[in-house]
């Protein structure tokens, strides 16, 4: 699905999905994509002390990988944490006793990076509205990697809180404007404009990428058009991208290992519900016993998703080295340097070269650590930096000649 490292990502940071609330993905509209996506990681990472911890930090090169931005490029970080503080935040909504409240707050009180650390807060008034559980939306962070266009995940976070009303309601132009981050453009003040730019490319990564399905309605006064709303519908093919969050599965060795890890609840009961927990106590017991992996619960994300056991699905004691191992690591290495457009083009120049659906198919649901395209890969990336594997010892000669 996506090719951003994972090796030094830490327990909160796995989490699968967060919950946003409506004052949240109202207010940042003008926010590039990027940005978005910050904003996004940054509450993930700090929800659960949200409202009994001031303030939050992050390794900045994890936090980096995780959106997209090349791990050395702190200039981008650096705009990208100033915009998010000097955008405002606005909610007017209906407290418990159906009183209505009014608020407004920069997105972020302040962020600072220092010694490789990024650390940021929210003001006492938003955070407590970011981790409001009665008005939220369920962001998943897997979900959001896919989107490649701000637009279009601003349509997504602003639909998808209604996913079980089957309906966004009637929005007014300007709202919807608003929401999308083009209010105050002469442009798309034409609704022409703002369909053909705006609302039909939205709707379609939104159809394709997500796990739920927009198809947009317009309401007219004479003949122009005044409101519009989105009918939402659950994408049956993506829908397994949604967290199950079972009970049961915290009752066992395996949870309470990955616990003392330093995994979160969350993403726990998210590992053991999807790959059992015999492969995950399997993968638990391959990465507890490499003594020179620096972030454990990192490496064991990779050791899932990735499978860096080799195909025979043991987690024994020659896994490490295998060569398949030592050459994914090595392209994993190569794509940290590469910048965010390099990177999209390098996937895209890959697939076209996959001419099975399987192989497609595969390569869609791991990204470049893909089991079944693992030698195509490491013949890819050999073309594309030479000497890339000089100095990995030899192993399986067909890993670097293709399939």
């Amino acid at each position: 699905m996506d090719e951003i490292p994972r090796e030094q990502l830490t327990g909160a940071l796995r989490r699968g999905t967060v919950k946003k609330h409506v004052a949240a993905i109202h207010v940042s509209g003008k926010l590039t994509l990027l940005q978005r996506k910050l904003s996004n990681v940054l509450l993930l990472n700090a929800y659960d002390t949200l409202t009994s911890q001031s303030r939050h930090q992050i390794d900045a090169r994890t936090l980096c990988l995780m959106i997209g931005y090349n791990s050395n490029d702190m200039e981008t970080l650096k705009q990208s944490l100033r915009g998010l503080a000097e955008t405002v935040a606005e909610w007017d909504m209906l407290d418990e006793k159906g009183r209505q409240e009014w608020g407004v707050s920069s997105l972020l009180s302040y962020a600072k990076l220092k010694g490789g650390i990024c650390e940021y807060a929210y003001s006492p008034a938003l955070a407590e509205k970011l981790h409001d559980p009665k008005v939220f939306a369920l962001i998943n962070l897997n979900i959001q990697r896919r989107f490649t266009s701000g637009h279009a995940l601003a349509l997504y976070e602003n639909c998808y809180r209604f996913i079980r009303t089957g309906s966004t309601g009637w929005w007014t132009l300007d709202l919807f404007r608003r929401l999308m981050g083009v209010d105050g453009s002469s442009y798309y003040e034409t609704y022409k404009h703002l369909n053909a730019k705006v609302i039909k490319p939205a709707v379609a990564e939104v159809n394709k990428t997500s796990n739920i399905i927009l198809t947009p309605d317009t309401r007219k006064m004479s003949r122009t058009v005044t409101h519009i709303r989105f009918r939402i519908a659950e994408n049956p093919q993506l829908a397994i991208l949604d967290i199950d969050d079972g009970e049961g599965v915290r009752h066992g060795p395996v949870y309470t290992r990955l616990r003392e890890l330093g995994v979160s609840d969350r993403l726990a009961k998210q590992w053991l519900t999807s790959h059992g927990e015999s492969s995950v106590a399997a993968k638990l017991d391959y990465v507890e016993a490499r003594s020179n992996v620096k972030s454990k619960v990192g490496y064991l994300s990779a050791a899932l998703e990735g499978d860096y056991d080799g195909e025979e699905g043991r987690a024994g004691e020659q896994a490490p080295a295998h060569p398949r191992a030592a050459y994914l690591r090595r392209v994993l290495d190569a794509i940290k340097e590469r910048t965010p457009t390099q990177r999209d083009a390098d996937k895209r120049l890959f697939v076209s070269q996959l001419t099975e659906n399987r192989a497609r198919e595969d390569f869609s649901r791991h990204g470049w650590l893909s089991p079944l395209n693992a030698a195509r890969i490491i013949a890819f990336w050999g073309e594309m930096s030479p000497g890339l594997f000089d100095d990995i010892a030899e192993g399986d000669p067909a890993l670097a000649g293709g399939s």
